[in-house]
């Protein structure tokens, strides 16, 4: 029995008391002890051996932007300080010499996934399965998963536990749809253009996508090689606050999680378009189901123009996908260490 029998859709999850229809809390504790994984339980033994089986190229893509790629200032993430260093001429080994450095970054500078701790609810600071993320538990050392089961967050490091993730990946190219199908030649991906889930479907059935229960679903935008490029008119754009991306709704939520997909990830800042209002602020819907409702993780910022060049070459648009995020305990976040294989 597969992922997507075995679990309920949607519109048919048990009730979770104080929280919206599409609440998975609980769905995936076992043996009494609360899920810390989420989605990525969509992720099986079989799944994964098809996932190998997609390997029919052998063309392997990096999916990680430079860690250094935006060159301008970015509110309060700050920008990564690379410092090599000598290797001291008195460590005692005899005839060598060289080098060591260090690298300080915010794990979300560049291309990322958000943990499960990385959105809360505002009104009772819990995130998925009611976990309640503090600075102080974050700031643990422990590296165990045997702790007792209130001191476990949904941290990115845990991921680790699981061997990482190594899953069937597939990429819905939007910026390459809409510039040659649609015929969109002035496509720009802070137009704040909602990707709906009738549009997802009508590109997949272009690039001959199926999806399956299991799959990470990557989305381009084209936004990536912008900020890493910008020129004055995109500036302007950026000062309107306006960026493309998959629809922020309950009924993209409903689809999402419908599909079975074990997490989602794109080359867009929020995965979700948004448009920031003075007024109205910043909502960002499919942050809240995704991560806090569902346990589904987001990769943000993802550097997908190799792989859009990869599959158009190969006109395959399905590939093994894997991911090992740093492993330090605690981590709200973490480059994705991600790599396709067509």
């Amino acid at each position: 029995m597969g992922a997507k029998t075995l679990y309920p859709d949607f519109d048919d999850l048990p009730k979770v008391e104080g929280q919206p229809q599409g609440c998975a809390w609980g769905l995936f504790d076992k043996n009494g002890a609360k899920d810390i994984y989420g989605t990525l339980n969509f992720i099986s033994p079989e799944t994964v051996k098809a996932a190998a089986a997609e390997v029919e190229h052998g063309v392997p893509v990096s999916l990680n932007w430079a860690l250094n790629a935006i060159k301008f200032p970015l509110g309060h993430r700050q920008a990564p300080v690379h410092t090599p260093f000598a290797l001291p001429s008195d460590m005692g080994i005899k005839g060598l010499h060289g080098f060591d450095d260090s690298l300080n970054f915010n794990t979300q500078y560049s291309s990322q996934w958000d943990s499960l701790c990385h959105v809360t609810h505002s009104h009772s600071g819990e995130t998925y399965n009611g976990f309640v993320p503090t600075v102080e538990k974050l700031s643990s050392t422990s590296t165990s998963t045997k702790d007792e089961n209130e001191a476990l967050l949904p941290t990115i490091d845990r991921w680790h536990a699981r061997g990482g993730l190594v899953a069937r990946g597939v990429l819905i190219d939007w910026k390459r749809y809409a510039e040659e199908v649609k015929g969109e030649k002035s496509w720009h991906p802070m137009n704040g253009y909602k990707i709906t889930v009738g549009n997802l479907e009508e590109a997949a059935k272009h690039f001959g996508v199926e999806f399956k229960a299991g799959d990470v679903l990557l989305v381009r935008t084209g936004m990536t090689n912008v900020m890493e490029n910008p020129t004055p008119e995109d500036f302007a754009k950026m000062a309107e606050a306006k960026m493309a991306g998959v629809e922020g709704s309950e009924r993209t939520a409903r689809w999402v999680w419908n599909k079975r997909f074990a997490a989602v990830a794109g080359d867009s800042a929020a995965f979700e378009a948004f448009e920031y209002s003075k007024d109205t602020g910043l909502e960002l819907v499919l942050h809240k189901y995704l991560l806090t409702m569902f346990g589904m993780s987001i990769g943000e910022l993802w550097d997908l123009d190799g792989l859009s060049e990869a599959c158009k070459k190969t006109g395959k648009y399905s590939f093994l996908l894997t991911s090992a995020p740093l492993n330090h305990p605690g981590l709200v976040a973490s480059p994705p260490n991600a790599t396709a294989v067509l």
